[in-house]
């Protein structure tokens, strides 16, 4: 007599649901790859575009840059926002999508001649255009993937990695595409956006009631909510180390491409040199996103932010005190030690002290926003320090502000071990669903 074993509903309900799992991650590593790509076909000569291709001089080329900038200052809150109430639907994101298709007709079409004979429209047009599809958008996606991370259970940075390499993979064909046509490089990224489209609409969040609860909770996200933050020394202590620290190091990296070229025989050498190391970097920083998850979960989030900037606090101190060109490319190679820490502890540290519900308006706002608002401060200072003291002499002041301040925050950071603060607000008196997976 033949006898059947049982069945086991229980396993063979979870075998659909890992397996989507798993499709999810490589679907949202291959959207991350393909964004990256599309964002650099469009973006990584970006200045060589307005100069060469559109004839605007230095100056004018520096103003369509800070549009952009203020362009991102409005985005970042309202996609922040928009993006809480939204869990993990993805209608924000196909906005994006549908705008990162239009890439290649508006830089040719509308975006190239506004700038040639509406200098003022262009501004403006091409600053909303390029904060909502690229510049705030890829904070958009990341917050997604990091959320999708964590309800799925997989670590943000092994996706993440993929953004990287897509950048990096990019930047190497831009500059020949360019020097052939440089119209080519907006239609490849038209080409590239598709791609990202259909990958997009190919993630399916299936886990019936768990998502369910996900999207009740964020639902339930409100204005009073992300102003409520402002209320709390926990969120306070992120953007006195975001504001002084990360500001400080980014507005140091903005001008280090001119000070590295300047230590070589001539322009071109360093100019040459600087561009193959950037490619070295990017893609030592996408092994960095694969690795730095153990270290951030053994040290803890907070640790890691220190750790972070202690690594920020050196690299410009060493900026200032190395001359030598090797050396000097060795300094840049820290970037990719600083990122991946950074960006992984910056996570893992707002699910820790936050609530995951409003994890996309915190890193908005809280670290996107706050470092744009803390350079446009110390950017005219740093420069002011150029001028006067020149670049070595500024990067040790700077060196040492931005080490005084990551001392100050072993204070002012939240404890990990203290967690969510009791007070944060949760829909209808309940806990946030999702699972904080730190």
């Amino acid at each position: 007599m033949t006898t059947h074993s049982p069945s086991t509903p229980g396993r063979e309900a979870a075998a659909p649901v890992r397996s989507r799992r798993r499709l999810n991650f490589t679907l949202i590593s291959a959207a991350l790859f393909m964004f990256f790509v599309t964002w650099s076909l469009s973006w990584s000569l970006f200045s060589i575009w307005l100069t060469q291709d559109i004839g605007l001089s230095a100056g004018r080329s520096s103003l369509v840059i800070s549009a952009n900038a203020v362009g991102c200052l409005v985005t970042m809150p309202v996609y922040g926002f928009l993006q809480d109430r939204l869990g993990l639907r993805k209608n924000l994101l196909y906005w994006i999508s549908g705008l990162m298709l239009l890439v290649g007709p508006m830089y040719i079409y509308v975006y190239g001649p506004l700038l040639k004979s509406h200098f003022v429209i262009g501004l403006v047009v091409g600053s909303a255009y390029l904060a909502m599809a690229f510049a705030v958008a890829v904070a958009t996606l990341e917050s997604y993937t990091e959320r999708l991370s964590r309800f799925h259970g997989f670590e943000f940075g092994r996706a993440r990695m993929f953004g990287s390499l897509g950048w990096a993979a990019a930047t190497f064909f831009a500059g020949r595409l360019f020097n052939i046509d440089p119209s080519l490089n907006f239609w490849a990224a038209s080409g590239a956006a598709a791609v990202f489209a259909a990958l997009l609409v190919a993630i399916r969040v299936t886990d019936g009631r768990r998502a369910a609860a996900v999207d009740h909770a964020a639902s339930s996200v409100s204005i009073a909510d992300v102003k409520s933050l402002l209320t709390y020394p926990a969120f306070w202590g992120l953007l006195l180390f975001v504001v002084a620290v990360t500001a400080t190091y980014n507005t140091y990296d903005a001008m280090f491409p001119s000070y590295f070229s300047s230590l070589f025989a001539t322009p071109a050498d360093g100019n040459r040199m600087y561009s193959d190391l950037n490619s070295v970097q990017v893609f030592l920083e996408a092994g960095g996103m694969a690795l730095a998850p153990f270290l951030v979960n053994r040290l803890g989030p907070k640790k890691s932010l220190l750790l972070s900037g202690c690594v920020m606090a050196t690299r410009i101190f060493l900026s200032g005190v190395v001359t030598d060109s090797l050396a000097i490319s060795a300094v840049k190679l820290l970037h990719a030690v600083e990122l991946p820490i950074m960006l992984i502890a910056i996570f893992k540290y707002i699910n820790r002290h936050f609530e995951p519900r409003l994890s996309s308006s915190i890193y908005l706002v809280g670290f996107q926003l706050a470092t744009q608002v803390g350079a446009a401060v110390i950017s005219p200072l740093a420069g002011l320090g150029y001028d006067s003291i020149g670049y070595a002499h500024t990067y040790l002041v700077m060196s040492g502000f931005v080490a005084a301040f990551t001392a100050l925050s072993v204070l002012t950071l939240r404890t990990d071990a203290k967690g969510l603060p009791g007070q944060l607000p949760s829909p209808d008196g309940e806990p946030s669903p999702e699972p904080v997976k730190v």
